[in-house]
């Protein structure tokens, strides 16, 4: 892509993550309550008075309103707009890295599942099956698009990377006698071995683990507090996704 091109193919991208953050808006606020996505309508949380179209608008209507809802005039938390931001920015970015492929699509669709699992998990130590279970049949179904690997491939990685927490979590809760691994987490490893395939999989495990207990680990110790995985596994995937190729023959070069 050229030019003019290229500016449409990215502003068309940014627009569509400005749409799928806006529903991923509505995921994490309505989710972990239990809520359906569909119904009722938007509406403000202070006053609950509907939410028009018009001033629904990803980003723009809140600038429009300065924040504030028009009904009660409270203020609207700068959170929703920001997460449409980077949720745009997310595909903006994968856009420009990969151009118009089908690649670029996969990763703009995990990473905007990432993102809400992550917010979600590090809030309420929650995984909603409608982001795990609903992201595993989407990477089902893009392993069925051109250039992209097998159908068996996807169904592998998920089938590993769920069996691998579950061992874990049966081994964990024989050895420490309590629960070691939420089903949440196991179904969100099977929704990105369907997008990342069986090595992607294990290496997203390792580095969400890794991550995990450098980061939270010392927090945990102090408060303790659970480590709410999701957020390391999403950390991991991401990592794999833009960098499993150069990770793997790092370790080549290393130790074979």
């Amino acid at each position: 892509m050229q030019g003019a091109t290229e500016v449409l193919f990215l502003l068309y991208a940014g627009v569509l993550g400005l749409a799928v953050g806006s529903f991923l808006n509505v995921c994490i606020g309505r989710l972990p309550k239990g809520e359906s996505l569909i119904r009722p309508r938007s509406r403000c949380p202070r006053c609950g008075e509907p939410i028009a179209w018009y001033d629904n608008v990803p980003v723009v209507s809140w600038l429009a309103l300065r924040g504030r809802c028009r009904a009660c005039r409270e203020p609207i938390s700068w959170a929703y707009p920001a997460l449409e931001l980077s949720t745009a920015a997310i595909w903006v970015g994968l856009a420009a890295l990969y151009g118009p492929t089908w690649h670029a699509l996969q990763g703009a669709i995990l990473f905007s599942l990432l993102l809400a699992i992550a917010l979600i998990d590090a809030r309420h130590y929650l995984i909603p099956d409608a982001l795990s279970l609903g992201g595993l049949g989407a990477g089902m179904a893009l392993s069925l698009l051109p250039g992209s690997p097998a159908p068996t491939f996807a169904l592998f990685g998920a089938a590993l990377g769920f069996g691998v927490l579950f061992a874990v979590g049966v081994l964990g809760e024989w050895a420490f006698r309590k629960p070691a691994m939420g089903g949440g987490d196991m179904k969100m490893m099977a929704m990105v071995g369907a997008f990342l395939g069986p090595a992607g999989a294990m290496l997203t495990i390792f580095i969400g683990a890794l991550a995990g207990t450098l980061i939270f680990g010392p927090i945990s110790l102090k408060t303790k507090k659970e480590v709410p995985f999701g957020v390391f596994l999403a950390l991991g995937a991401a990592i794999t996704f833009l960098f499993a190729d150069t990770l793997v023959e790092e370790y080549r070069s290393m130790f074979l």
